[in-house]
């Protein structure tokens, strides 16, 4: 059995360099987006993960993910439907 890394702590987000996850996802779109179209998308390069950030210190933990469930872009397993009023455990 080989042993298996314990991650120190539980809580703590998956980052690569400083950038979180979701971060480095908006970095990578605004990456494809200066490709693409170039001039002023390069600009985006910096702001857009800047802006993110800034926006993200606002909210509560989950904000984002949640608000783009109430959007209906993404379904959150485990979970009844938003429409439902009442359900049994």
């Amino acid at each position: 059995m080989e042993p298996r890394r314990f991650p120190q702590y539980l809580s703590s987000p998956f980052q690569i360099l400083w950038f979180e996850a979701d971060e480095l996802g908006i970095l990578v779109i605004c990456f494809a987006l200066a490709l693409l179209f170039g001039d002023l998308f390069w600009l985006s390069l910096i702001l857009g993960p800047y802006l993110y950030s800034v926006l993200k210190r606002r909210y509560p933990r989950g904000y984002f993910k949640h608000l783009i469930y109430f959007m209906g872009l993404v379904q959150i397993e485990g979970y009844p439907s938003y429409f439902d009023e009442s359900f049994g455990e």
